[in-house]
């Protein structure tokens, strides 16, 4: 008895800790003498009891557990911060507010209530996608983007709890590497399934039916109503959302996965244990690998439009196809294709095709600035886009890359000097004993620096170790797991 009373009065004690008074923010001193390590750890440690409670199916104590969580003001300083630091900080709501100063961040955090609140109208903007046509974006306020990545602080656990072993999109610690790696297990071996369903679901985020997410999201309905109803604001007209989530929102990909988790379940549920079907999905996009075309047409496309259609979505006609993987086919920028027995997965026409397009535009919009300046805009494309696709079979491919950069360099080495013999001017493009493009620089009153231009084949090729399939970070059990692979890092060189 004594026991169970000290273990309430304990718990009590960490909820008034981490909920804090009104009057609490105003006995801080400044924003930036919070201890952020100390606020993460209490936002985490309540978090994981909320999984913990989602894993013994007590739904009242998870309601009563996420309501603590969204009233602390650790929470609130955190989804705070989030806004701020990320990065559509400086871009405005239609109130046209951006918070810049400490005052503001306090007096935003005090202001992330639920009684009262009320979701401003999006912004719509638009962004151009690479087959030209425009792509809509909502921009929620400051405001409502705090109370988003605030209830998202409670949501999240409950969404890993309940995700798909693999499902790799807007996850913590998964990544395209991941999705990547499961490929190649599932599609390497000699007995590998050999048929691929290349799933793409039509404006995914565009058409989530509302009446669905109000169903069976485990969240405050009043508030998630808000976020949905919301509406948006297009050229000084108000403009209804009848259906999908706030693509430009902190609670989007939560919601959407939410709504996408269980289509691996739902697939493996029509056969049992059969090792050749695996279903792999990256937010809206999957891949299923079954061992023929008859159980991907007849059976498993059918199931996946029946799940779909429950929540409002539909399979795009023109981008859900079957492939046999001695032909190929491309997934998150990349190729795979097996020659005979020999899986290999490398760098996609259309990824080299839009390095190249890049880099071409530098070279281009640089004509009037100096070397070392060229060099660290190429530099900063190319260790990001090979740092990518380092993890597969590119060599060949950054080859080709470098080659085609090295002749665009010297053309516009050429047009510097129109005219004039370039065998003078030569040590200003090569330093003394290097064969590499590069050049010596001065960062204001530093020592001086020599730049090099990045050669994507002496990168070298790595190997990335794939995460658990059933592995969160709110599960106590991977704690260390995690922790491992944050310090020692989840790749190592190929061939290790």
């Amino acid at each position: 008895m004594r026991d169970s009373k000290a273990k309430l009065n304990l718990e009590k004690q960490e909820t008034v800790d981490l909920h804090g008074s009104a009057g609490a923010f105003k006995h801080v001193p400044d924003w930036e003498t919070i201890d952020w390590s100390k606020v993460q750890a209490d936002v985490k440690r309540l978090q994981r009891r909320i999984a913990q409670a989602v894993r013994e199916k007590r739904w009242g104590k998870v309601r009563v557990l996420c309501r603590i969580l969204t009233r602390s003001r650790s929470a609130k300083w955190l989804a705070v911060r989030r806004v701020i630091t990320n990065k559509g900080a400086r871009t405005p709501g239609v109130d046209n507010i951006l918070w810049r100063t400490p005052q503001q961040y306090w007096e935003a955090a005090q202001s992330l209530r639920r009684r009262g609140y009320r979701a401003a109208p999006l912004r719509r903007v638009y962004i151009v996608k690479r087959n030209g046509k425009l792509r809509p974006l909502g921009i929620p306020t400051m405001r409502d983007r705090a109370m988003q990545a605030l209830y998202a602080l409670a949501l999240e656990p409950i969404v890993e709890c309940r995700a798909d072993p693999n499902s790799y999109g807007f996850r913590p610690y998964r990544s395209t590497h991941d999705a990547i790696e499961q490929l190649v297990i599932c599609l390497s071996r000699k007995c590998s399934g050999q048929w691929v369903l290349e799933g793409d679901i039509k404006a995914c985020f565009d058409e989530i039916g509302h009446q669905w997410l109000l169903e069976h999201v485990p969240m405050d309905r009043e508030v998630l109503r808000q976020w949905l109803k919301a509406g948006y604001v297009e050229k000084g007209r108000l403009f209804p959302t009848q259906a999908g989530t706030p693509q430009g929102g902190v609670a989007s990909p939560l919601l959407a996965n939410w709504t996408l988790d269980g289509v691996e379940a739902t697939v493996k549920g029509l056969f049992g244990w059969r090792p050749k079907v695996h279903v792999i999905r990256y937010a809206d996009d999957f891949v299923v690998v079954a061992e023929t075309k008859e159980i991907l047409e007849q059976t498993v496309k059918p199931a996946i439009q029946k799940f779909l259609a429950e929540r409002g979505l539909r399979l795009s006609e023109a981008k859900t196809v079957i492939t046999h993987i001695r032909d190929g086919f491309d997934f998150l920028g990349k190729t795979v294709r097996k020659f005979g027995t020999q899986l290999i997965v490398q760098p996609s026409k259309l990824a080299a095709k839009s390095i190249r397009e890049k880099l071409g535009k530098r070279l281009r919009e640089s004509r009037s600035l100096p070397y070392d300046v060229l060099l660290r805009k190429l530099n900063r494309l190319l260790r990001g886009w090979g740092n990518y696709h380092r993890f597969t079979s590119s060599s060949r491919v950054f080859g080709k890359v470098d080659y085609w950069l090295l002749q665009g360099i010297w053309r516009w080495i050429k047009r510097q000097h129109k005219g004039k013999r370039l065998r003078k001017h030569l040590t200003k493009y090569f330093a003394k004993g290097l064969w590499t493009h590069s050049a010596w620089t001065t960062d204001g009153e530093g020592p001086r620096r020599l730049i090099e231009l990045v050669r994507l084949s002496a990168l070298g090729l790595r190997r990335h170790i794939k995460v658990r399939g059933a592995a969160h970070p709110y599960d106590p059990q991977y704690a260390d797991y995690f922790r491992m692979r944050r310090e020692l890092g989840s790749s190592r060189p190929a061939g290790a």
